[in-house]
């Protein structure tokens, strides 16, 4: 069953200096509005609590639709429902928009209280602690003091461990899913490849863009993007070497397969929904992301604050973006803290993309794991 319409709300904060958000980058950010959408209601004890983080390209709007004439549901809206993973009768379910994001929350296109322009590039960098630190601040707006879970895939399985470390005492069990401690030089690269497709766009203006957007360069950018986020054999069941509307090559420079036209469509698709600038900040703060730094270079100290949470490690054996092996240096780390954790590498062709399209798996892992952390919370 789907949980139908969901009306978006947005949490303002940082109005007063005092009151600002402190930022990794020395800064600090005011106002800050963070966008968010729950499902579910806050029970008595206010221990129902689920917090959902978004990848890269992911907002707030989890499942159900803004409208009921919407196309489209939520990102995750297979787990989101009666008698799915996250089940809105017996959960609270959050789900908010970063900041530096473009879907509600302020980022580099809000407009900046001291100019009355957009930010562009004065907004300041941020990182993906800065992101759960705006995250807590909604937490405490919304009376929780305690999630149930916290569980994101990808970019949303950083904020996963950051808020585990950070606030281990506001955590009663993490779920991490197909990402990494730390991002790779290869992953870095591919980040360092999108931004400059939209660097050297001439409409980027640095940043300075208006009516005309840099839709080529974010196109490019996301067309990179999007093949990590797939296999080799997820592309070649899906499209093999099939040509595109035509029964022989071309032999110049137009789209000859159907894997050409494909991403293509993927660029054009995220162009319409997604921000330039806002890609640059987030994919920049993916790069700085290193959990181990909070350690001195050792992973299980950076983790040991998150000693006491019982985690749930997923990943995909054809997941290249964050290969499998990053999530056992993460089931290594907790477990040399004698915390308790379970780790499932689940059998995939789908790559990285399999956290948002193996909801039949996911959804029995990790139902099965938050009703073993309900009844704990329950007896404590």
């Amino acid at each position: 069953m789907a949980v139908g319409v969901v009306v978006p709300q947005d949490f303002v904060f940082g109005e007063i200096p005092e009151d600002r958000l402190p930022l990794d980058c020395g800064k600090t950010l005011g106002p800050v509005t963070l966008r968010y959408e729950t499902h579910g209601t806050l029970n008595a004890g206010r221990s129902n609590a689920v917090l959902i983080l978004h990848a890269l390209s992911g907002d707030a709007h989890v499942a159900g639709r803004h409208r009921e004439d919407d196309r489209k549901a939520g990102w995750w809206d297979e787990m989101v429902g009666p008698g799915r993973a996250f089940d809105p009768e017996r959960h609270f379910i959050v789900c908010s928009n970063v900041i530096g994001g473009c879907a509600g929350s302020t980022g580099p296109r809000s407009v900046n209280p001291t100019t009355g322009r957009r930010y562009n590039l004065d907004f300041p960098m941020i990182t993906i602690a800065d992101m759960v630190r705006a995250q807590h601040r909604l937490m405490a707006h919304l009376g929780i003091s305690r999630w149930l879970s916290v569980v994101g895939g990808s970019m949303g399985g950083m904020q996963v461990l950051e808020w585990a470390r950070r606030y281990p005492e506001a955590v009663a069990s993490a779920i991490p899913i197909a990402t990494t401690a730390r991002l790779s030089s290869q992953s870095i690269a591919f980040n360092w490849v999108g931004r400059q497709a939209i660097m050297n766009d001439p409409a980027w203006r640095n940043g300075e863009y208006e009516d005309a957007v840099p839709e080529q360069g974010l196109a490019i950018a996301r067309m990179i993007g999007h093949i990590t986020y797939l296999s080799d054999r997820s592309m070649d069941t899906k499209f093999g070497r099939r040509l595109q509307a035509r029964d022989r090559y071309s032999y110049d420079f137009k789209r000859d397969f159907e894997v050409e036209s494909y991403l293509e469509h993927q660029g054009q698709r995220f162009v319409e929904r997604f921000d330039a600038n806002s890609y640059l900040y987030i994919s920049r703060a993916l790069d700085y992301f290193d959990l181990s730094a909070c350690g001195d270079g050792d992973l299980a100290k950076a983790l040991a604050p998150a000693r006491h949470c019982p985690f749930l490690v997923i990943s995909f054996s054809s997941d290249w973006l964050f290969p499998p092996y990053q999530s056992k240096e993460i089931v290594g780390a907790l477990r040399n803290n004698h915390a308790a954790v379970t780790y499932c590498d689940i059998e995939s062709m789908y790559g990285h993309d399999a956290f948002l399209l193996e909801a039949e798996v996911l959804g029995r892992l990790i139902g099965d794991f938050l009703r073993c952390r309900e009844r704990e919370v329950g007896d404590a």
